[in-house]
């Protein structure tokens, strides 16, 4: 699933720079991760972390859950730096 995400991820962001890297933790259905202009399902150390779950991974990325909200409820945890996390959104529009 997280190889579909990543192949979408690549097509909409083909041709734009995103400086830093961002992993998308999910546990045991393993990790996305946006570093060097694309985006992969290797893992690795990011600048920014950010743990949830495949669910909610989908409607982040749909814009159906907003960061904040998401980490206020709890179901996104960052950790390392979020100014990377933040560069995100504007990424994927």
């Amino acid at each position: 699933m997280l190889d579909k995400i990543a192949d979408a991820i690549n097509e909409a962001i083909n041709g734009k720079s995103f400086d830093g890297s961002l992993k998308f933790d999910c546990g045991a259905d393993g990790v996305l991760v946006l570093a060097d202009g694309r985006a992969s399902t290797q893992d690795r150390d990011a600048d920014c972390t950010i743990k949830l779950s495949p669910e909610n991974l989908k409607k982040l990325l749909k814009g159906k859950l907003n960061p904040m909200t998401g980490v206020m409820m709890g179901k996104l945890k960052v950790s390392g730096n979020p100014a990377v996390a933040m560069k995100l959104g504007s990424l994927l529009k």
